[in-house]
């Protein structure tokens, strides 16, 4: 019998295809550098109405990028980051709205990085590239989006540091984005938080293969990489979870092997977590991402929250996740009392749980009819 090919059938978005957008005229960063030329990967989904009031520009995490939804050809298996969250009929619907999200610069996905080449040079910048910060983030989306010929964004939505983007589109650009969905996320990166990306990056930068940033053309530091992607990994989950998923499993058999070596199911997934994110990140980008995230501080900008959010004059979701201790949901509740304050329009939703901060990753159903609702009273 002759096997007959059958073309696959997708949902949501389908396939997709990358973009890029490149200028010339330097970017002048928080730092006082400039960075130029640069170039923003990007996608989008659906399509912009004639009046251009239908485009909501969603904001990646860390190990995010531009590819939220869709698939790059038939036989991949991975849709993007938040493909459950976005296409025909889901909350960020391609029916009605038209969907943009690019991958931030200093990442490694196509957008201007370390691992870009540096056009003084001919080599890539690695550790010669600026240390940039949120709002370096947000001034190189904004020229993508006048690129795109889009004044106004209906809204701007992301969760971690997603949502910092989202808090420096609203309080820097206030005029420009009519709503934002802000998840899993808080207006600073507070202590706890700079103390677990600073031992992140020196397991990179104690990598003797690191090489001061300079490994590009030799083996990459991927011990030191996946260290730091193993730490991380473990602050996304909540301990339940971790119980619920491991407990004290054994990964090969019932008896102890009183040995040093990694036994237990819960370090085998850490290692499989480590190995996998070497496959497609940069360990230079981490560092330069986390610190952007360590400098994060909107009330120590503007002196305290409530002045900050006199900028506002949109609408606001949150929603945060019992069970999420890296940004808990005491942060996204002092984010709504200070918008309340200082009257602007918000809704603070908290989701029971036991996922932890990757809640906004792996919780679709339960943030759907939410941000569904939101939107709808948003209109285009």
């Amino acid at each position: 019998m002759t096997a007959v090919a059958t073309e696959r059938v997708f949902d949501g978005v389908g396939l997709v295809q990358r973009q890029y957008f490149t200028w010339t005229e330097p970017l002048t960063l928080e730092s006082g550098k400039m960075l130029g030329p640069v170039t923003l990967a990007y996608e989008t989904y659906g399509q912009l109405n004639a009046e251009r009031s239908n485009a909501i520009l969603l904001l990646h995490a860390l190990s995010g990028d531009a590819h939220a939804a869709g698939f790059y050809a038939p036989a991949e298996r991975k849709p993007g980051w938040w493909d459950m969250m976005v296409g025909p009929g889901r909350p960020f619907d391609t029916d009605r709205y038209y969907i943009i999200c690019s991958n931030v610069i200093g990442g490694c996905m196509g957008s201007t990085g370390p691992s870009s080449r540096d056009p003084r040079t001919g080599r890539p910048y690695a550790t010669r590239f600026p240390v940039i910060t949120i709002g370096d983030m947000v001034r190189a989306q904004a020229r993508l989006i006048d690129a795109l010929g889009i004044d106004q964004l209906m809204a701007v939505a992301g969760g971690s540091m997603g949502g910092f983007q989202a808090l420096e589109w609203m309080t820097s650009n206030p005029e420009r984005v009519r709503s934002a969905i802000l998840i899993a996320t808080a207006a600073r990166s507070g202590t706890q938080t700079i103390a677990w990306n600073s031992i992140a990056r020196r397991a990179i930068m104690s990598d003797p293969r690191w090489r001061n940033g300079d490994y590009y053309g030799y083996e990459s530091p991927v011990d030191g990489l996946a260290l730091a992607r193993m730490l991380g990994h473990v602050t996304y989950l909540s301990e339940p979870a971790l119980e619920q998923k491991f407990g004290r499993r054994l990964q090969h058999n019932d008896d102890l092997a009183f040995s040093l070596e990694r036994e237990f199911a819960v370090e085998s997934y850490l290692d499989y977590q480590g190995e996998a994110f070497n496959q497609r990140f940069d360990a230079n980008s981490y560092l330069y991402i986390t610190k952007a995230m360590d400098y994060w501080d909107l009330p120590g900008r503007y002196g305290n929250l409530d002045v900050a959010f006199n900028r506002v004059t949109g609408s606001t979701l949150l929603i945060s996740f019992s069970s999420d201790w890296l940004y808990p949901t005491a942060e996204s509740q002092a984010i709504a009392d200070a918008l309340t304050r200082r009257g602007r329009f918000v809704e603070h939703v908290d989701l029971p749980g036991i996922a932890g901060h990757d809640a906004f990753l792996l919780d679709a159903e339960a943030q759907e009819p939410i941000i569904n609702a939101f939107l709808d009273d948003v209109g285009c």
